[in-house]
């Protein structure tokens, strides 16, 4: 089973000007790709966007320092935060593997991750992940203003938002301003909303 190296895919996408960049070009992941403390793998919906954009349907993402367990966990805990419906598992192991960055930086940040994650499954009794929606919340929503918490939501912000998977999936076709803005690039595409009177968004001048 061949294998997408998320890392690439998240940040190292080629972009057609107007379009969603494309993830076809991407290579497949080698043997020592999975080398790590813990590998994360999973799968893209068949039949999904992301899956016509890749080469596989299958990704893996290894982890430096945190456990497989502790990945899935931090995934849980950003869906969580930031449920949504449409973004697959993929990218919500882009945030398992930041936060892992973290901890293999600094021994004190895995130590307060590894300690976070304890309590979160203890909180759980027992595994986070298998918790109910609404336990999972109740959990989390106690451990706000803890450094864990903060640190996990702060994460979320650009591992789940800042990378072409993410892109692909709200329909953002990345930065504009290097080739002249969206005036003719997406400024009037706006289709979950009725059509404005032409008055009232006339086409763009150009000069």
């Amino acid at each position: 089973m061949s294998t997408i190296p998320i890392i690439a895919a998240a940040s190292s996408c080629e972009e057609v000007p107007g379009d969603v960049p494309s993830m076809k070009h991407l290579p497949l992941a080698r043997r020592q790709f999975l080398k790590g403390s813990g590998v994360l793998m999973g799968t893209l919906a068949t039949g999904s966007l992301l899956a016509s954009l890749a080469p596989s349907t299958a990704w893996a993402l290894p982890l430096k320092t945190l456990s497989k367990s502790d990945g899935e966990t931090l995934m849980a805990m950003g869906r969580t935060l930031f449920p949504h419906k449409k973004l697959p598992d993929a990218v919500y192991a882009l945030l398992a593997k930041d936060l892992d960055a973290k901890a293999t930086a600094d021994p004190a940040s895995a130590a307060m991750l590894r300690d976070g994650i304890a309590a979160l499954n203890q909180a759980a009794g027992g595994n986070f992940r298998k918790a109910s929606a609404a336990k999972r919340l109740e959990i989390v929503k106690a451990m706000e203003g803890q450094p864990f918490f903060a640190t996990v939501r702060g994460q979320c912000v650009t591992s789940l938002y800042d990378n072409d998977m993410a892109f692909a999936v709200f329909g953002y076709p990345g930065s504009a301003w290097e080739k002249g803005g969206y005036i003719t690039r997406g400024f009037q595409d706006l289709s979950w909303l009725p059509a404005p009177p032409l008055a009232a968004s006339p086409p763009p001048y150009l000069g």
